[in-house]
């Protein structure tokens, strides 16, 4: 890997001049993308009909984001935010997550206000991201490659680290499948260079079937995630009650043994009275306490 204090400006505009795709890219993108329109094409009729019922607004979000060289393009994903929503809270936790080199996780992951009601389910299904199926027919992403970074995310980034530029952004990528929310800022960023310094046909195709099982997993746990928080938290000091508690139901010891020594009573005037069946319920107690 390159060092980063060997990134001037010049050569990040040496950069932008000499970034070549290979062709098998294109062939992959091409034909994953056209695979994927009869999955897509129906999708967006469902989301068209539930946005118009649950939240009001267009189906679509787009935004402008960073490519290839560092040219802009418009990028689309299925709207999971109420329409006219603050991109200001955003932005401040982006900015975050690059200057103190944060792990990149997402806002929803602790709850926000500005999702709409099935929102949550697509950002952590990755279905938001489908639409940019149509950018890969466009020619302005991949199926592989890096996340395609917001303008404000980029002016943040140090010289070196846009390196990452010299490959067209991706749909999935080396980071997605390599940990993902896991992993700092820079470990991203690290990831994205290596993968653009040695583009291989192999490895775009290991990464596009790494993908699903990733997804998967991190559905899943994004699930024990939100049951564990959902649970209440022990009281301090507080005993739970066991098998070992038997009768006593997790009582105080006092009022426990109290407890035991009346069960005990009525279990002996109970048989008394099988055994005697003549006597009455108060001879019965008398000759338990005597017995006893």
């Amino acid at each position: 890997m390159s060092n980063p204090a060997q990134f001037s400006a010049d050569n990040v505009v040496s950069i932008r001049r000499a970034s070549v795709l290979p062709w098998w890219k294109r062939a992959i993108d091409v034909i994953g993308s056209l695979a994927a329109l009869p999955i897509l094409v129906p999708m967006v009729f469902v989301m068209l009909v539930v946005t118009r019922m649950r939240a009001p607004g267009p189906v679509f979000f787009r935004q402008e984001r960073v490519g290839l060289d560092g040219r802009r393009f418009t990028i689309f994903k299925f709207r999971t935010m109420k329409a006219g929503a603050s991109v200001a809270t955003h932005q401040a936790h982006a900015i975050d997550f690059i200057k103190n080199n944060r792990p990149m996780t997402k806002m929803d992951s602790k709850g926000d206000s500005r999702l709409i009601p099935f929102g949550r389910i697509l950002r952590a299904t990755g279905l938001d991201e489908l639409p940019q199926v149509f950018n890969v027919l466009l020619g302005d992403m991949s199926l592989v490659g890096p996340r395609p970074c917001i303008p404000y995310e980029y002016e943040a980034y140090e010289t070196w680290q846009k390196e990452r530029f010299r490959a067209m952004p991706g749909l999935t990528g080396l980071w997605q499948v390599s940990g993902k929310n896991k992993l700092s800022f820079e470990q991203m960023i690290r990831l994205d260079i290596r993968y653009a310094n040695n583009l291989s046909f192999w490895e775009d195709l290991r990464i596009i079937f790494m993908t699903v099982p990733t997804l998967v997993g991190q559905v899943m746990e994004s699930r024990r995630a939100r049951l564990s928080a959902s649970q209440p938290s022990p009281v301090p000091g507080s005993e739970p009650v066991t098998a070992q508690a038997g009768i006593d139901g997790g009582l105080p010891s006092g009022l426990s043994e109290q407890r035991n020594n009346v069960l005990v009573r009525d279990a002996r005037r109970k048989l008394y009275q099988f055994r005697f069946p003549s006597d009455s319920g108060v001879d019965a107690d008398l000759r338990v306490k005597e017995r006893a």
